[in-house]
Order: structure tokens, then C-alpha cells, then sequence
């Protein structure tokens, strides 16, 4: 399973949603800035999680977006499968997916079921206030005197 760029962006745009957090919202053209992604491409991201209820719009001169929740409301998880869907390795495991017909005789559905749930126990137990808490270790391993 690979992530596309629309799920790794979307993931860089809540972040920077929860970075910049001052109680005022975001600008689109300042997270596109900061983050080194097209305005346009933000704001069809921006349109799946406002629709899902992640980010809050604002308009006018003052506005932007603003995460809807605190960060530890988010799983990375539930982010990435906003914007990409169904998040299964193969098809045969996916709760929408066909059911597998060699099901019960096939040594590879075992394996695609176990890395499913390994995947999704990794995606569902990380918070973007996780991510928020990774990011600024990363600033302060950097910060010199």
C-alpha cells in the first residue's frame, strides 16, 4: 500500500494547521508557502476535510481554516483514509472489497489480513498532537547555540 501525495499532503496540512494554531485561522497561501504546495491542490484537500467535518472555513479578510477538534482528536488513521479511502493493502481484505472466493484455502490472505491490521494499529494510535510533539523534538535537536 502506498500513500498518495494527496494523503501525505493533507497529513502536512493538518499539521501545519495544529503548528499554527494562535486561535486566528490559517491562511490556504501560508500553509502553501510554508509546506511547498500548489494553493490550488490545498484547496481541493481542504475541500474533502472541510465536507468531513476535520476543518473549520472562515471567510473574509481575517480567515482561513482552523482544525475542527484539539490534535489528539486525530488519528493519522482517520485523516489519510478521509482523503485516500479505503487504506487496505489488496482488495480481497478490504471490508468493501470482493470476498475472496479461495478465502479459506489461500496462504496470502492471512498474510494481507495481518498487515492490514499492523498497518492500522499504527495508523489509529497515532494523534497529530503526536506528530505536532515529533515535529518540535525535531526543532529542538536542531536549535544550536
Amino acid at each position: 500500500m502506498k500513500i498518495s501525495t494527496k494523503g501525505r499532503n493533507a497529513l502536512k496540512l493538518m499539521l501545519d494547521l495544529a503548528t499554527y494554531d494562535n486561535g486566528e485561522p490559517v491562511k490556504l497561501r501560508d500553509i502553501a508557502k510554508r509546506q511547498n504546495i500548489s494553493e490550488k491542490y490545498l484547496e481541493q484537500i481542504v475541500s474533502v476535510l472541510q465536507k468531513a467535518s476535520l476543518v473549520k472555513s472562515f471567510k473574509g479578510a481575517k480567515g482561513g481554516y482552523t482544525l475542527q477538534y484539539a490534535p489528539e482528536k486525530y488519528t493519522v488513521g482517520y485523516i489519510l483514509k478521509t482523503v485516500e479511502g479505503d487504506m487496505t493493502p489488496v482488495d480481497c481484505v478490504s471490508e468493501k472489497g470482493n470476498v475472496c472466493e479461495n478465502r479459506a484455502t489461500c496462504v496470502c490472505h492471512r498474510l494481507w489480513d495481518m498487515l492490514y491490521s499492523a498497518m492500522n494499529d499504527v495508523l489509529e494510535k497515532i494523534t497529530l498532537a503526536d506528530m505536532l510533539e515529533w515535529q518540535n523534538e525535531l526543532l529542538l535537536d536542531q536549535y544550536v547555540i
